[in-house]
């Protein structure tokens, strides 16, 4: 393994626990990795599976991180692929081709990938070395956020082959954040052998944790950006203040840019590139930001609103000082935060009267009667459905999110759904039009022989594909079935990105529907324990930050020295 390391990445030596949990995969063991941010957690997955013939499928939660990674796979000379949402279903399957029959050694995939038929198809040709689950602590049932797709792993691992360990492929599981308990809830729902856990020592004695209650937190901000020379993430909670905020410091002089997920990905990618390479110095962000990015000279981090955990919050915070060098978390809050945090507990879980009026008026806006609707798909925005019915759009978000971990329904995020055509005439007539002109007749013929089927129903189309094979830019042929769609000839629906709602079950009778009470109190509680820790935390002045934090994820620790505590109790 230390070969692999040396050839590959370049180092002499392994970080702490790295060694331990290679060694745990390379025997075939189910492990469990939990290791601080900064920690080196992908080296963990990457060198066992460069070791093994075979492809290594890893599991993470983010397009940016995927992209992020196999960018860097490939500098290195590792050939690595991922499949997500952005994609085309044509680049989507030219892709698992070459995962199946390519010398590629990793494939990257969001957890809502796995379910896909094309998916599920083609990963029983692989030859699969390791499960590789990276951001682990989302599989918790608790909720860590709300992606249920997370807890159907383990059902994939009965679908993979090609292990030399034997008749289950083993999982690599990854994590910067997870108490004892969320740590053996994620090896339950991933079907471990036996319990493996090997973990890290937390404490990062570069990092001052700083909490200021603060009225004023603007005037903060500007003196935080203005005092700690170097790259920093300003993380805020919503969209609309991360824009606010950016535009706020730029008038002050700090060169800053927001970034969140309603931007266009091109920019997004744009942003975060600058920022890596020190062109822009100040990112303010949701906490769509920072997962996986290697950034090791970032010197402070600063939360411009209180996280509602403290997995959330030590998490974001570790992304400073990654270089060992005094590096700063700072928090900011006042009493408004306490009680924005409670608001959102309960947006998050809405009552179970108002989620299942939210079940009823889905199938009502979808125009489907009761004990219908089993198995069909539609694409659905939340944002349009709240305002059909003036709801609140996260409320509706959340309900529909726990109706779908209650398994009667699952919400994608957001797909491309390809462009869609169907012949409006029959052959006699349309033998007129190919006569009215030769450029018409060249295309209708390109159509019919890329899809016979056009004249019995609708047929997904690729543009690109069209523009290939017959020599036309994509701006053209959508030009000409966008005019052959208005002359009657065709019908043509152009590719849209949409989340995709699929039914799993008709539609059900009120007393039918069945939403267990005591699940619901125990993901609501659970999440309000978090709530309640991460408000001690700010309000705690005698405990040193590091002490709290460690002590919350069941790791003793002495007073760190550099704190705001510690530092005032020296003083």
């Amino acid at each position: 393994m230390h070969n692999t390391l040396k050839k590959y990445w370049g180092f002499d030596s392994f970080r702490p626990k790295q060694e331990e949990i290679i060694a745990s995969a390379l025997e075939g063991n189910d492990t469990l990795g939990i290791l601080p941010t900064g920690g080196g957690k992908s080296v963990c997955f990457q060198v066992p599976a460069m070791m093994k013939k075979g492809i290594c499928i890893v599991v993470t939660p983010l397009i940016a991180l995927m992209k992020d990674q196999v960018e860097s796979l490939n500098k290195r000379g590792i050939p690595a692929l991922s499949v997500h949402s952005a994609m085309t279903f044509r680049e989507i399957d030219i892709t698992l081709d070459n995962a199946v029959y390519g010398e590629y050694k990793f494939l990257y995939v969001s957890p809502e990938r796995l379910r896909t038929r094309v998916f599920q198809t083609r990963v029983q040709m692989m030859d699969v070395n390791y499960l590789v689950v990276d951001e682990a602590h989302c599989i918790c049932q608790w909720g860590y956020d709300f992606r249920p797709d997370y807890l159907k792993i383990k059902e994939i691992r009965e679908s993979l082959s090609g292990s030399e360990f034997g008749d289950k492929v083993p999982v690599i599981a990854l994590t910067a954040t997870a108490t004892a308990e969320v740590a053996d809830d994620i090896m339950l729902q991933l079907g471990f052998a036996k319990k493996n856990v090997i973990v890290s020592g937390f404490e990062r004695p570069n990092l001052s944790y700083v909490v200021r209650k603060a009225e004023n937190k603007l005037g903060q901000l500007v003196s935080i950006c203005n005092s700690v020379r170097g790259t920093g993430i300003v993380y805020v909670a919503t969209r609309k203040k991360a824009e606010e905020i950016a535009a706020m410091l730029q008038s002050q002089g700090v060169d800053a840019s927001a970034y969140h997920a309603g931007m266009n990905s091109s920019v997004r990618a744009a942003i975060q590139q600058a920022w890596k390479e020190d062109k822009k110095r100040v990112i303010v962000s949701t906490n769509a930001f920072g997962m996986g990015i290697d950034k090791p000279d970032v010197r402070f981090v600063c939360h411009y609103d209180i996280p509602s955990s403290p997995e959330e919050y030590f998490q974001e915070a570790g992304r400073a000082g990654r270089d060992g060098k005094r590096s700063y978390a700072v928090l900011l809050w006042n009493s408004s935060d306490l009680s924005r945090l409670t608001k959102l507990n309960n947006t998050t879980y809405p009552k179970l009267e108002t989620v299942r009026e939210i079940y009823q008026k889905v199938f009502i806006y979808l125009d489907i009667p009761y004990e219908d609707g089993a198995g069909r798909s539609f694409r659905f925005k939340v944002e349009e459905f709240a305002k059909h019915f003036g709801i609140n759009s996260a409320i509706a978000y959340y309900a529909i999110k726990y109706i779908e971990i209650s398994g009667y329904w699952t919400l994608t995020e957001e797909l491309q759904i390809p462009s869609r055509i169907k012949m409006l005439v029959d052959r006699d007539e349309l033998y007129g039009y190919q006569l009215s002109s030769e450029d018409t007749d060249t295309f209708l013929k390109l159509i019919m022989r890329q899809y016979p089927g056009i004249f019995s129903g609708y047929v997904t189309i690729d543009e690109d594909n069209l523009s290939r094979v017959g020599h036309y830019s994509v701006l053209s042929v959508e030009a000409k079935l966008k005019k052959l769609s208005a002359m009657g000839i065709l019908q043509y629906i152009p590719k849209t990105k949409s989340p995709v709602l699929n039914l799993n079950n008709e539609r059900l009778y009120d007393e039918n529907l069945r939403l267990p009470q005591q699940t619901y109190d125990f993901l609501k509680g659970r999440a309000q324990k978090r709530i309640d820790s991460m408000t001690d935390y700010a309000r705690e002045t005698d405990t040193c930050r590091s002490v709290y934090l460690l002590s919350y994820f069941g790791q003793p620790a002495k007073p760190c020295g550099c704190c705001d505590i510690c530092k005032k109790r020296n003083n």
